[in-house]
């Protein structure tokens, strides 16, 4: 059977690659050293054309089927990771068969639960991942996704803010339907309380969880925050005719927790005293989306919000709170944000995306001024933090040349 490579935008360069050994035997000059997860399959990154890939082996039916359901989440506008293609037809030089390889894009900054606990992070790191996975998985059920195999493993995790945002890798066991049932949503919980309280547990026995932490009380944090979100966007809201800023101050809840109302349905009682509201279609990225709106960055959700605060602020300071909020925005970017991403090094720029860098320099710009009793200009903040922090950040650009599957487990420094 011959080479057979389907692929979204394919490239001539793929060819160059040695589809004739199995994966786990590909020589080092074609892998890209990046932080890999723990996987069922054999996983590998390689360079393709100026873009880094995943190159995962596996069954063809298997590698078929995870291709087209990425495919599918992509047209949902769901946060996973880009399905590239499908290699089959893979035959080693003594005609051994080989199985197919599932190709997707590598998600730029994004890091495995393992690797962001090789640093020395918060003690609420963990918390904070699940509160992660609750919202991707919230947004999951809402568009009828059954996920099967919830973990942190199945994950990747991008810094957005001081908090993380979570997308899903692996569409492998998932099913998509018109809605899911109570049962199923309540299947994947059960699945996701079992894998997260493991995964913690094995971290915790190579010592890279803070002292005291209880993998199975944070594992069952998911069902809580599953919860309160589930209840936030489809729950029933009641109310008399005279209580009508309750819709509003629903609608601000949500926006707070990231989620957007497209389109409310309301019942009216017989006697038309009360009215029931539920949200018919909720999205994700309120933030994000003005923000792109009124500046053109493309940001995270909680990066979006910092910037909007320090935006809304530049108003506020510059007495231009009546003017034509597009107008304001246009010169926050051009005499604050560009100029304070201009000042950032070249040979530093890869350390964090340039939101998470400028959330940084506000977060510093703020506990100076605390320090110091007094408001400190922008650019000094900018300096300080240039000196001072951001050199000794961890590199999380595409490649960052720790293989977390052999990599050696840090002790957590509280």
């Amino acid at each position: 059977m011959p080479l057979h490579i389907t692929a979204n935008r394919p490239d001539p360069e793929l060819l160059d690659l040695p589809w004739g050994l199995p994966l786990e035997e590909w020589p080092d000059e074609f892998l890209a050293a990046l932080p890999r997860g723990i996987s069922r399959h054999v996983v590998r990154f390689v360079r393709v054309a100026g873009r880094v890939l995943a190159v995962k082996e596996i069954k063809h039916s298997i590698a078929v089927s995870e291709h087209n359901m990425l495919r599918n989440l992509e047209r949902l506008d769901l946060p996973c990771v880009e399905a590239y293609g499908v290699v089959s037809g893979r035959t080693a030089a003594d005609g051994t068969e080989l199985d197919a390889c599932l190709l997707t894009e590598h998600l730029e900054f994004s890091l495995p639960y393992r690797a962001l606990f090789s640093q020395h992070l918060r003690h609420d790191t963990a918390a904070r991942l699940i509160d992660a996975l609750a919202v991707l998985l919230v947004r999951l059920h809402l568009a009828g996704f059954w996920w099967g195999d919830v973990s942190l493993s199945n994950t990747l995790f991008r810094r957005d803010a001081g908090a993380f945002a979570a997308y899903l890798v692996d569409a492998e066991t998932g099913e998509l339907h018109a809605s899911l049932t109570p049962g199923q949503r309540e299947h994947d919980l059960d699945i996701a309380g079992v894998n997260i309280a493991g995964e913690l547990m094995d971290l915790e026995a190579g010592g890279a969880l803070p002292e005291g932490t209880d993998p199975v009380a944070i594992s069952g944090r998911i069902v809580e925050r599953y919860a309160e979100l589930w209840d936030e966007l489809t729950g029933e809201t009641s109310l008399t005719m005279g209580e009508r800023w309750r819709i509003d101050e629903r609608i601000r809840r949500l926006n707070e927790l990231g989620f957007d109302v497209d389109e409310f349905t309301m019942t009216t009682d017989v006697d038309g005293t009360t009215i029931q509201i539920q949200p018919k279609i909720v999205d994700a990225g309120h933030h994000s989306r003005r923000l792109l709106r009124l500046t053109g960055l493309d940001v995270e959700e909680n990066q979006a919000r910092r910037l909007l605060n320090d935006l809304d602020s530049y108003r506020a300071a510059t007495d231009r709170m009546q003017d034509n909020e597009e107008q304001v925005a246009h010169d926050w970017v051009a005499r604050i944000y560009e100029p304070v991403m201009a000042r950032i090094p070249a040979q530093l720029r890869h350390k964090l995306e340039a939101a998470e860098i400028f959330h940084e320099i506000l977060e510093h710009r703020w506990y100076m001024s605390e320090r110091f009793g007094h408001d400190i200009p922008i650019m000094d903040a900018v300096d300080d933090y240039l000196y001072w922090v951001l050199p000794n950040k961890p590199d999380e650009q595409s490649v960052v040349g720790v293989d977390t599957v052999e990599m050696p487990v840090v002790a957590w420094d509280d």
